[in-house]
C-alpha cells in the first residue's frame, strides 16, 4: 500500500475520483440495504453485483482479494459454525456432531447472518482502500462537521495501520539487537514483554505529540478552515448521494410493509 498510516491504495480509477462522502454514503446504503431486506438473496447480489464489480473497476480487488481471505472469510466463518451450531430453531438435522447438530433452519439462519457481516466488512474495506482519510476529513470539515468529530473519525480509522506500522518496526529493531521472534513457543511468549512494551508507551507519547501538534495548527480555532486541497463533487455525485438516501429509505419501507 502506498501509505503506511492508512489502507488507502493509490490508483487512477473512477472510484479513486467520487467524493469521499459520496463513497461513504455508499458504503453505509449497501450495509443498510443488505440487513434490512428480508431476502435471503440480497447479500450475495450486493455483493457479486456492486462491492465486486467495484473493486474491480477501481482497480484495488487484489488488495481486497487479499484483505477478504485473510481477515473477513475468518471471523465470518467462525460466526457460521457457531450460529449453525448452536442456534436451536429447526428440526431436519443436516449434520450432527456428538452433541452439536446443524438444523436446515439455523444453516440457512448462519448463512444469511454471515452474508450481511460480509458485506458490511465488505463494503467498508472497499471504502477505505480507495479514500484517503485526510480526504475525508477535509470533505466533512468543509461541509461543516466539527473539526473535533472529524478528528476522531479519522483518528479511528487509521489506529490499525498505524498500530500495524509501529508493530512492524519495533519487531524490526528488537530483532536487531537479538531477540528471539521466530523460534519456539516458549521463547516467542517470552519474547512479548519487549515488543509490548514500546508498543504501548510508544502510542502513548504519540497521543501526546498529535494533541501538541494540533493545538499548534489551530485546531480549536473558531475562524473558518481553508484547504490547500479543494475535493471535487459534481452535480451528478449529489443526486447519486440522494438516491442511495431513497433507496435506504425505500428498503427500509419495504421490510416493514414484508413484515
Amino acid at each position: 500500500m502506498s501509505d503506511r498510516l492508512s489502507f488507502h491504495v493509490q490508483r487512477d480509477s473512477f472510484l479513486h475520483r467520487l467524493n469521499p462522502l459520496t463513497k461513504l454514503t455508499l458504503a453505509f446504503a449497501l450495509v443498510v440495504v443488505a440487513f434490512v431486506l428480508p431476502f435471503y438473496w440480497t447479500p450475495i447480489f450486493v455483493l457479486f453485483a456492486v462491492i465486486v464489480p467495484l473493486s474491480v473497476s477501481g482497480k484495488i480487488f487484489r488488495e481486497f482479494s487479499w484483505a477478504a481471505l485473510r481477515l473477513i472469510l475468518p471471523a465470518v466463518g467462525f460466526l457460521f459454525v457457531m450460529q449453525a451450531l448452536f442456534q436451536p430453531i429447526g428440526e431436519q438435522v443436516v449434520f450432527k456432531f456428538y452433541f452439536l447438530d446443524a438444523t436446515t433452519e439455523s444453516v440457512a439462519y448462519a448463512f444469511r447472518n454471515a452474508a450481511r457481516i460480509f458485506v458490511m466488512i465488505s463494503a467498508f474495506t472497499l471504502f477505505l482502500l480507495s479514500t484517503h482519510p485526510s480526504e475525508l476529513m477535509s470533505d466533512l470539515t468543509r461541509r461543516g462537521l466539527p473539526s473535533q468529530f472529524s478528528y476522531v473519525v479519522i483518528s479511528t480509522l487509521q489506529i490499525i495501520p498505524q498500530m500495524q506500522a509501529k508493530a512492524n518496526a519495533i519487531i524490526a529493531a528488537q530483532r536487531s539487537r537479538g531477540l528471539d521472534t521466530e523460534s519456539s513457543f516458549l521463547k516467542r511468549a517470552g519474547a512479548l514483554g519487549p515488543l509490548v512494551g514500546p508498543l504501548v508507551f510508544g502510542s502513548l507519547v504519540e497521543v501526546e505529540e498529535r494533541a501538541i501538534a494540533i493545538e499548534a495548527r489551530g485546531f480549536t480555532s473558531k475562524r473558518a478552515k481553508t484547504s490547500l486541497y479543494e475535493i471535487a463533487d459534481s452535480k451528478f455525485e449529489s443526486v447519486l448521494r440522494w438516491s442511495l438516501v431513497a433507496l435506504v429509505v425505500l428498503s427500509i419501507g419495504l421490510n416493514l410493509w414484508h413484515s
